[in-house]
């Protein structure tokens, strides 16, 4: 029977990639092994990540909506052109009537983890030690499941028989995994007492992550072999990053913006000012008669391009600062500096100019 993985995050079949999103964000917290100790969290959390590694998916989610699986169906073209046996018959039979097959057993959950970056972490890259609960394969049997094993009965220790099914084309040979050993060509003569024959256990481990320059915020990183413990091997772990903002820079791509005040005397006259960058102390220029809201650019050095490692610029805005307690000879100075400014001439009106050309 088909699982209903809309079912499983308490959606409707029409929900929005964002509601998926929220909904698994939601469950996952809820069911996580390490925050909920009740029976049956566990399972309830690799039912939500399966749930979500289709539906979350645009390809498999297109392909669970049509055919009611996540596997691309490739049908008929020109009679047997292009028409797998092996594929077909494997998504058919290889679970069911004939058992487990390699493709079937897959490999482990995928993991998410949430993790939060200082702005200069982000801007700079940085490794941080994750602290996660996860399965892993068991260490007395090495994921086996067993103490001792032997040679499968049913197969001989191949991992594969042959069965005839009758389809609507006659009678086909088909060769399927061994359902009594899924595949292995071996069996448990004695079940490991360690995992109980489960061939995994759930384990604490510390995941070192390196995290690249110029991540922000919504960046995924894929840690590949980090996952869940499987069968086939282990799922990986997808890092989603969170950029805390910073109490003196923003983020404009790869640019960073700083506003930095003056005075009047240091816009009219010139001056060089003292500002920080992401690298520390720098000194900038200020040209005689800057303007307000000026922007100044310090190429190189913004943040590092995540893909190519190329870094933006910063932009200093230039913001005149206006006094708000002078003293008496401040005053002074500034209305002894406002008589001698030159006072713009009266504009002209219509009549005068007319006169003047004219008359």
């Amino acid at each position: 029977m088909t699982k209903d993985y809309y079912s499983t995050l308490g959606l409707n079949n029409g929900a929005s990639t964002e509601e998926i999103k929220k909904a698994y964000k939601t469950l996952a917290k809820q069911y996580h092994p390490d925050l909920n100790r009740e029976k049956g969290s566990a399972d309830k959390f690799k039912e939500i990540n399966e749930a979500y590694a289709t539906l979350g998916d645009d390809s498999k989610r297109a392909n669970y909506d049509r055919f009611g699986t996540a596997e691309e169906f490739t049908g008929f073209q020109d009679g047997f052109q292009g028409f797998n046996f092996d594929d077909i018959f494997e998504d058919f039979f290889g679970g069911g009537i004939f058992g487990n097959s390699r493709k079937r057993r897959g490999r482990g959950a995928d993991i998410q983890y949430q993790m939060e970056l200082d702005f200069i972490e982000a801007a700079f890259g940085t490794k941080k030690d994750i602290e996660l609960t996860r399965y892993e394969n068991c260490g007395k049997c090495n994921g086996t499941g067993a103490e001792e094993l032997e040679t499968c009965e049913d197969c001989n220790g191949k991992g594969r028989r042959r069965n005839t099914i009758r389809t609507p084309f006659g009678m086909i040979a088909q060769t399927a995994a061994c359902q009594r050993c899924r595949g292995t060509g071996q069996m448990a003569a004695k079940e490991c007492k360690s995992c109980k024959g489960e061939g995994r256990k759930r384990a604490r481990k510390t995941v070192t992550v390196k995290v690249p320059a110029g991540v922000d915020t919504g960046s995924t990183l894929r840690v590949t072999g980090e996952g869940e413990a499987g069968e086939s091997g282990p799922g990986d772990m997808y890092v989603e990053i969170s950029v805390n903002p910073h109490d003196t820079f923003e983020r404009d791509g790869n640019n960073v913006l700083l506003t930095v005040p003056i005075s009047f005397p240091q816009a009219a006259l010139g001056t060089e000012v003292e500002i920080p960058t992401l690298e520390g102390k720098s000194t900038i220029k200020i040209p005689a008669g800057m303007q307000t809201h000026t922007v100044l650019r310090m190429r190189g050095k913004g943040i590092a391009d995540v893909h190519t490692g190329s870094r933006g610029d910063q932009l200093v805005k230039i913001v005149l600062k206006t006094p708000t307690a002078l003293t008496r000879r401040q005053r002074e100075i500034l209305a002894e500096l406002a008589d001698k400014e030159e006072k713009p001439k009266p504009e002209k009106d219509f009549f005068t100019k007319f006169k003047e050309k004219f008359i």
